[in-house]
């Protein structure tokens, strides 16, 4: 039989089940083998790894890792396609399909269950452009402590994901996955190889787990917080973006002591600060506010 990718397998399992893919989830089904076989490699998967795969469909990015990996455990948000996935994937019993919202689940808990002690883990993800962030940033913070994560997601995001400094795709998302990773844009996928077809083509990122971030930070929570405040309103300057959506107007002596003590204007725009020029000003300004 042929791979769930191939075009007619996928149109001829949307006919047996009478499935219409949904859009308000996002739902674009791959057929083509070799980018799904691409993805296995970019994640480095083999006969020892545990992978975690998010929105698994009907099955054909899974049965590629369930060729390759040693347990795959799959949340898929759809009621609709649990009964096609245990069908589709019977032959992988080391394959467990979750029906859960994957923003829901506690995937520490998870993985202390199904995986074992210092077993290598990959997280894989096709991600709809509406729950990408919410999604990376859940797995983030999760604290499962996977090796590589291989998302593929809308060109725009993947370019937001890589962004450095001075780039109009550069944000609090950039500085947010490259404080936990390496973040690598790895390949184009044209919208062409999808059913139905999206209106963009997609991108495969790559993101390997730091053993440290790249820059110290006392309080991460208020670090992050501040980034996504100095972001809010990208025209506005960095002062004028703190003390609107951070900061009460009483602390901009504060604020302004702990801009000069880092030696950063605080005229310029966020777009143009480094990850470790805002771990500066965290500190300082923490250490201010509390002094």
């Amino acid at each position: 039989m042929s791979d769930i990718a191939h075009p007619s397998r996928t149109r001829a399992i949307l006919k047996k089940y009478r499935l219409s893919p949904k859009k308000s989830l996002g739902q674009n089904f791959l057929i083509d083998a070799n980018i799904l076989k691409y993805i296995v490699r970019t994640a480095e998967i083999d006969a020892h790894t545990g992978v975690i795969e998010i929105g698994p469909g009907i099955g054909a990015l899974t049965e590629h890792l369930a060729r390759a990996a040693k347990r795959v455990l799959a949340f898929e948000i759809d009621r609709r396609l649990i009964p096609v996935l245990q069908e589709n994937l019977a032959a992988f019993p080391h394959v467990q399909i979750i029906h859960q919202d994957v923003l829901e689940a506690d995937l520490k808990q998870f993985a202390a269950a199904c995986f074992e002690r210092n077993q290598p883990l990959s997280v894989v993800a096709n991600l709809p452009y509406y729950v990408t962030t919410p999604i990376l940033i859940h797995v983030l913070e999760s604290g499962i402590f996977f090796r590589h994560m291989v998302v593929m997601v809308q060109k725009e995001v993947a370019r937001r994901l890589t962004a450095q400094p001075g780039s109009k795709d550069y944000g609090s998302l950039s500085i947010l996955v490259q404080y936990y990773t390496a973040c690598r844009y790895m390949k184009l996928v044209p919208k062409t190889v999808f059913i139905p077809q999206p209106n963009v083509d997609s991108a495969i990122v790559k993101l390997s787990r730091r053993e440290a971030p790249p820059v110290r930070v006392d309080d991460e929570s208020f670090f992050f917080r501040l980034i996504r405040a100095s972001f809010a309103m990208r025209r506005k300057t960095l002062i004028n973006n703190l003390l609107a959506h951070f900061l009460p107007k009483e602390d901009k002596p504060a604020l302004l002591d702990a801009l000069a003590q880092v030696e950063v204007d605080g005229n310029r725009r966020a777009e143009s600060l480094s990850m470790a020029e805002f771990a500066r000003i965290s500190q300082a300004l923490k250490q201010k506010l509390q002094g």
